[in-house]
Parts: structure tokens; C-alpha cells; sequence
């Protein structure tokens, strides 16, 4: 598999990075998990607008999917041979009503689904693709998914937004990869079921015995070098910050 971070940025983008999304590409196929603030524009860096095969949104807060309308503009006004075709779009609950009610005025309340094959996520496992997709509700104030991804016996994680809980060791187990969020400061920040700090990833990532940590989705506010500090000191693998526009080969 191969991961390309088109934005980490957490709440908000940066100066240096858009929000949540990462392109995961196997086999010629190209799935994007999440496609927060900026995501769109950043995307067309790494990949043509209509060459993704699939979109998985771990949940409906603006920093992981607004750019999704965007896209529905790209998609659906396609100004060479009408409308492109419908890829499959996996969200929670609710996912095609909250992206038109945040897009305003569409044609009609059914024109998104002409070139987005909505699905409802649930926890479980599934085929994309050349993915095998484990998704598990991770703990945040509204419906919010945690993903692994399988591929030819290489294991991706990605924790989604959450507080600490069980599911991520569950999701992370040996993962050759682990993208965890670690949007608070330890001692800074308590705020149950809603985010990580950079300590509480790297226990999250030790006790899944994760072989790589890549810390992301670290607000402007939030200073990443104290989290990747925690982190280090007590997860014995290597971590490193994600950066936009960084490729890991997993």
C-alpha cells in the first residue's frame, strides 16, 4: 500500500497544511479516507479529479468531509460529458443529508447520489476495492469510525478523531502502520471521548504493537514537537509528525 498525506491539519487548516485526508493506493486502485477543509484542492497534487475509485469518511465534522461538496461541483458539473460516474462513498448514518445540507441549494434532494454511491458504514469488515476494511465506532461526541486496511498481508490503521478506548488496540493490533490522531497536550487538555494527546497515542500505539506511529491531525493551536515528545517516551517504535504531501510506503 502506499499512503499519501493530502492534509493533517486538526479543527482547521494551517498555514502549511489542509485538514483530514490520505490517499491509499494498491493495485492501481486509489481510496481517500476523509476530505476535510482544503483536502480538495490539495488532493489534485497527487491525484486527477476523477481518478479516485472510492471515499471513506470516518465521520461528518467539517475537518474530515466539507470538501465533499466541492467535489460534488467537480463531479456533477463536469464540464466534458456530463456528470462522472458514481464511486462508492462510505459515511455513518445521515452522511448524503449532511453533505447537502451543507452544499445549500442542489438541484434536487437526490442529485449528489447520481456520482456519490452512498453506503452506510457500520462496524465490521468489508471489501474496497483491493482493501480489506475493518471499520470500529471510536470514541467522539457523534458517530465516528476507526478503519484498518488489509492488503496483500500489509496492515494500514487509522484512528479517526477519538478518545482513548478499546477499539484502537483492536484496529492497530500489529498494524505495520498506525496514522493516530494527537490533537490535545497532555497535562493541557482533559476533555473525555472526544480527542488523543501525543501520550496517549504512543500508549495506543504500544499496547496495539503498532510498528510505525505517524502522529496527525494536530490543530494550528497545538504545539507538535511537545506531542511527538510524549509520544516517544512511551512508545519504543519510531514516530514521526505527518506532513502534507508525505508518502510512506506501507
Amino acid at each position: 500500500m502506499k499512503l499519501t498525506v493530502v492534509g493533517c491539519s486538526g479543527s482547521f487548516p494551517s498555514a502549511d497544511s489542509a485538514c483530514s485526508s490520505y490517499l491509499v493506493e494498491a493495485d492501481g486502485f486509489r481510496l481517500l479516507i476523509d476530505m476535510g477543509n482544503g483536502a480538495l484542492g490539495e488532493l489534485q497534487r497527487h491525484c486527477g479529479l476523477y481518478d479516485l475509485d472510492a471515499v471513506l469518511l470516518s465521520h461528518l465534522h467539517a475537518d474530515h468531509c466539507i470538501d465533499m461538496c466541492g467535489y460534488f461541483v467537480a463531479r456533477y458539473y463536469r464540464h466534458d460529458g456530463g456528470p462522472a460516474a458514481a464511486i462508492p462513498v462510505y459515511g455513518p448514518s445521515g452522511t448524503e443529508r449532511r453533505l447537502s445540507i451543507a452544499y445549500g441549494d442542489v438541484p434536487d434532494e437526490k442529485c449528489m447520489s447520481e456520482v456519490f454511491d452512498f453506503r452506510t458504514l457500520r462496524p465490521g469488515t468489508f471489501r474496497v476495492g483491493p482493501f480489506t476494511v475493518t471499520a470500529a465506532l471510536v470514541s467522539h461526541p457523534v458517530e465516528a469510525y476507526g478503519f484498518r486496511l488489509e492488503s496483500e498481508g500489509r496492515v494500514l490503521a487509522y484512528s479517526g478523531d477519538t478518545g482513548p478506548c478499546e477499539e484502537l488496540r483492536g484496529l492497530a493490533e500489529g498494524a505495520d502502520l498506525f496514522l493516530c490522531e494527537a490533537s490535545f497536550t497532555h497535562g493541557k487538555e482533559d476533555i473525555p471521548g472526544l480527542h488523543l494527546n501525543g501520550r496517549e497515542a504512543g500508549q495506543a500505539a504500544t499496547r496495539a504493537g503498532a510498528g510505525r506511529l505517524v502522529l496527525t491531525h494536530i490543530p494550528p493551536w497545538t504545539n507538535p514537537s511537545v506531542n511527538l515528545r510524549d509520544a516517544k517516551a512511551v512508545y519504543p517504535g519510531p514516530v514521526e509528525l505527518a506532513t502534507a504531501g508525505a508518502v510512506y510506503e506501507v
